[in-house]
């Protein structure tokens, strides 16, 4: 066995929930301001964040909301979603992050597979809200704001609790955000305060942050990377946020130079905007030292560009839900181009053939496989798909494709998995092609991933049209309108006579894949 472990030397693993963790790094000022809501500028201190979290936890623990029971939050970038989330953490509840892109249809199945009590929300998500807790078990819709008809947070506001309530820091669901794994549907990833706790000091361990910085936070929070990187790493190290609603490039960039920021966390399609907008040139960007792409794999000629236009540092980083996310990443001095990064402290991989199993040694192709105290403690109510991803050994089979250089930087290089990465969001083909089988007129689908300049990868449908049907893409798109959030739409179509399968029924995506590009 051929293992690669890191460069760097171990962190401690310490028993604090996430919140101790984040409350240990704010300092002893309440008046330092930590969150900007960016388009508005409304500030929130570090006492009133606190103060925030504590009444909210007694609230939820006086209504029998807290310690044990699922709270769903599906809202933007706001100060108060950093609120809501620690708050459900300290009063030692659950909470699951929802896209507040999702359809009603989809926001439904997470609530059930969860087994949420409550979904916290903004006002334009209302109608959405409404329509996905039917037939659930979610007692009531709280809304950050204000919205009529509608309880506010504030009504879930209590008496401050003082201390964490009492969580197994290893077994205990913290989070529970969905990702589609190596395949499959949408699966509920329990992450527990341990897997978070340690993720956050394995990362910093090997960065470069300081808390005097702020960043734009434009990734979304309900997603890992936002979770961890930015609310909880970013707060736990001292730094601050400015939040931004939804991306809009100009705006972000406006903020990037207004704040000073030393640092831009983004994903590829932002990668390519930066490096060649033209837009980029009207900010003075110059206090950016660093910028860090992850979610996807990111071209090291892209980086390079964007190094060389903005007069920083640009690098990489690799992770996924499952792993809290980070096992890889790049301090700025040790930058190597298109590489994803080195091993984070306390992590250990593996490079595994897939065709025979063997270990392969530097610069062979193989499966990453992942073992570390970041490892996720399953999918929820799915033992299966646990069972495939993470073996009795421990490994976490990643589904991703690459080799390790001689230096131990890791490059990925193809993916094994059939996951589609559209701007960063996954879109799990299973997922599409079950609602595209739902159409009457569709008597067979497969869905691939195929390459796109701005999104990285949009999602191919191959239909075969039930008897004597007509066809079109702009169809095909209405039916899925309102059944799928906006970033699992088919993007392009082709129509065939049969799709191809193996002998047992699997969908053969690299005949189709081949097909293409004869």
């Amino acid at each position: 066995m051929h293992i690669i472990k890191s460069r760097f030397p171990d962190v401690e693993i310490r028993d604090l929930t996430i919140t101790q963790r984040v409350f240990e790094g704010l300092g002893d000022d309440p008046d330092r301001v930590i969150l900007i809501d960016g388009p508005s500028g409304r500030e929130m201190t570090v006492g009133q964040f606190v103060g925030g979290i504590k009444s909210l936890a007694g609230g939820l623990n006086q209504r029998g909301l807290g310690q044990g029971a699922c709270v769903a939050l599906m809202a933007p970038n706001l100060p108060e979603y950093c609120v809501v989330f620690h708050g459900v953490a300290w009063a030692g509840g659950t909470i699951t992050t929802i896209n507040p892109t999702y359809t009603a249809h989809e926001v439904h199945h997470q609530l059930i597979n969860a087994d949420a009590s409550i979904l916290i929300t903004i006002a334009p998500f209302l109608d959405t809200a409404r329509e996905a807790i039917k037939n659930t078990d979610v007692s009531e819709i709280f809304v950050i704001g204000d919205a009529p008809g509608a309880a506010s947070l504030t009504a879930l506001m209590g008496a401050p609790q003082g201390d964490q309530t009492p969580v197994d820091l290893d077994t205990h669901v913290l989070a529970l955000p969905y990702s589609s794994g190596t395949t499959g549907l949408p699966k509920g990833v329990m992450l527990t305060h341990r897997s978070m706790v340690v993720n956050i000091d394995q990362t910093l361990q090997a960065s470069e942050m300081n808390g005097a910085e702020l960043t734009v936070a434009f990734l979304p929070f309900f997603h890992i990377y936002g979770m961890q990187v930015l609310i909880n790493m970013h707060l736990a190290v001292g730094a601050g946020l400015v939040t931004m609603p939804r991306f809009d490039l100009e705006q972000y960039l406006a903020l990037c130079e207004k704040y000073r920021t030393p640092r831009m966390w983004i994903v590829p399609p932002i990668a390519i905007a930066l490096a060649k907008h033209p837009v980029v040139d009207n900010f003075d960007l110059s206090a950016v030292e660093q910028v860090n792409s992850g979610a996807a794999p990111l071209g090291g000629d892209v980086a390079a560009l964007v190094g060389k236009r903005l007069g920083c540092v640009a690098t990489q980083g690799y992770g996924m839900t499952e792993l809290s996310p980070v096992s890889h990443l790049t301090p700025p001095a040790l930058m190597r181009a298109g590489s994803s990064g080195l091993t984070t402290p306390n992590t250990e991989c593996r490079i595994v053939s897939t065709q025979s199993g063997e270990d392969m040694a530097r610069r062979e192709v193989g499966e990453l496989w992942v073992r570390g105290p970041q490892v996720m403690k399953g999918y929820l109510n799915n033992p299966e798909a646990t069972a495939q991803t993470i073996d009795a050994d421990g490994w976490l089979h990643t589904g991703d494709i690459g080799y390790f250089d001689e230096d131990g930087y890791l490059f990925i290089t193809d993916r094994l998995k059939e996951l589609i990465k559209y701007k960063g969001f996954q879109v799990a083909p299973a997922e599409l092609e079950a609602e595209l089988l739902t159409h009457p007129d569709i008597a067979d689908v497969a869905v691939i991933g195929v390459a796109d300049d701005e999104a990285g990868e949009v999602p191919m449908a191959f239909v075969v049209p039930a008897a004597n049907a007509e066809l079109t893409l702009d169809a095909v798109q209405d039916y899925l309108e309102g059944r799928l959030s906006h970033y699992k739409q088919v993007r392009r179509m082709e129509i065939v006579s049969e799709i191809p399968k193996s002998a047992s029924g699997k969908i053969l995506r690299r005949v189709l894949r081949d097909g293409l590009a004869d």
